[in-house]
This record gives structure tokens, C-alpha cells and sequence, in this order.
């Protein structure tokens, strides 16, 4: 399989076989079982042999939204952010216990139960509790804590840039985009809107609300100092519902209406 990119988290494992998968930057795997992740937009490619062994469990960005128990699934797991995924070995003594969750969720998926996803659900959080403890004792602490660090500023910015990006003239929009909320962009990046929020705040010192309401002042400032459109219509080109709701957002922002502020600068 080249190269590519998918917007689902991963955990996979390699019981047995021949061959090798590269996972972000790493391609030498520890030898006997191996146990790896792969973060949403993280470039992964494979060349094994069929006598590989193993699974490789996916779920997406809405498995995660609707579930109350993964709702804080990075902070809870925060191995699951990391740019380059670590992968790690196996106990013997740990391996039948790991399998056999996948077994479990493998089974239910392939079974016509109507109750199936919540078990999935319980399964792949057992699943991420038991890496957590293998990633822990051995992988090195203090490159965990730099690979976390350069996860969040590529996370900040790849935020900052899809809210510029977005409200470029020739923007494709999906229907009903609210580009007013933070819930859009969270689900552009595969990552829940409070961990978005903790953290474009704990870098920035401000809300990802905010960084939106920052842009969506600064274009509004723009079009009302270099263009004749009226009010109405600058509005509705950056998204608002109506132009009463346009005036208030930057009233409430700068003290003063479009109108007032237009005037004032010329």
C-alpha cells in the first residue's frame, strides 16, 4: 500500500508475519508482537506479506462524537495526538489479553446484535487503557512530552489556518457550515471541541471562540474600510444569519456599529 493519509484513529496490531508497515517516521519495529496507532492525517503506507497476522482497528471522528465515554478521548489517551506514533513490543504475558479484545471486537462487529456498538464501544476503551499502560512503561518520557508538545502546535495551526482558509471568497462549503463555531473546525480536524479549545487556550491564552471572532472582526474592519459594500451585504459574505446579528457581533466587539465605525475611519 503507498503512502496515504486517513482521518481515522487507529490501533493496530502484529501478531505474526512478514513484511514491515511504516507509521509516521517509523519503520524499524520492535521484534515479536507489535502493537502501533496511527492519528488522523498522519501518512502511513505497507508492504507485508500474506502471512501477516494481526488487526488493525479504525474508528472515526463520529464513533468519538457520539460517545459519552470518549467525549475527553485525547485527554484520557493523549498518546492518540502524537504526530509520530511510537510503536512498542508486547509482554508474552500480555499478548493473550490484548488479542483477545480484539477477538471481542471483532466478533461483535461481525454479529447482528442491536446493542453491538455499545459493547465496541467498552471494548476499544479497554483496549486504549491497556496501551496506555504498555506506552507508558516503555516509551522515554521526555520524547512523549516533545512529540505531544509539536502535536498541539500543529494542531494550532493547522486551526488557525482552516478558519482563514474558509472564508476565502472561493471557499467550497459543505451545507449547513456554521463557520461561526468552534464545533465546525473541531470536526474538520477529527478532534473533540473541548480539547480544541484546551488546547488553542493553553498555548494562545485565548478561547478558539475567540481566534474566530479575531479573524471575523478583522475582516469585517476590511471590508468596511476598502470596499463600498453595505452593510447587508458584507453580513451575509462573511456568514452571518442576518445583518441585525452582524451589527451586534461587532458592536458588542468595537462599540460602535458598521456604519458608525466606516465613517469614523474615513
Amino acid at each position: 500500500m503507498p503512502a496515504f493519509r486517513h482521518e481515522f484513529y487507529a490501533i493496530a496490531i502484529k501478531a505474526d508475519g512478514d513484511g514491515k508497515a511504516i507509521t509516521g517516521q517509523f519503520s524499524d519495529f520492535p521484534e515479536g508482537t507489535t502493537l502501533f496507532f496511527n492519528t488522523p492525517f498522519q501518512l502511513l503506507s505497507w508492504d507485508i506479506l500474506p502471512n501477516w497476522k494481526g488487526y488493525y482497528l479504525m474508528f472515526s471522528q463520529d464513533f468519538i462524537t457520539q460517545s459519552i465515554v470518549f467525549s475527553q478521548i485525547l485527554d484520557l489517551f493523549p498518546f492518540l495526538k502524537m504526530e509520530k506514533s511510537i510503536p512498542f513490543s508486547i509482554p508474552n504475558h500480555q499478548l493473550e489479553k490484548v488479542l483477545s479484545i480484539y477477538e471481542n471486537i471483532w466478533n461483535e462487529y461481525n454479529g447482528d446484535a442491536s446493542d453491538k456498538f455499545q459493547i465496541i464501544e467498552a471494548q476499544v476503551y479497554l483496549l486504549l487503557a491497556h496501551v496506555k499502560r504498555l506506552f507508558e512503561s516503555q516509551v522515554d518520557r521526555e520524547l512523549a512530552e516533545q512529540s505531544l508538545k509539536a502535536a498541539d502546535l500543529k494542531l494550532l495551526s493547522r486551526y488557525k489556518t482552516l478558519i482563514q482558509t474558509s472564508f476565502y471568497p472561493d471557499a467550497k462549503l459543505e451545507a449547513y457550515s456554521n463557520l461561526h463555531s468552534t464545533s465546525h473546525y473541531a470536526h474538520k480536524l477529527s478532534v473533540h471541541p473541548n480539547h480544541l479549545n484546551a488546547v488553542v487556550k493553553g498555548i494562545t491564552g485565548i478561547t478558539a471562540l475567540n481566534h474566530i471572532h479575531k479573524h471575523l472582526l478583522s475582516l469585517s474592519k476590511s471590508y468596511l474600510l476598502q470596499t463600498e459594500m453595505n452593510v447587508k451585504e458584507i453580513a451575509y459574505t462573511l456568514y452571518f444569519d442576518s445583518p441585525n446579528n452582524f451589527n451586534s457581533f461587532f458592536k458588542r466587539k468595537t462599540g460602535q456599529t458598521p456604519l458608525e465605525y466606516r465613517q469614523s475611519v474615513r
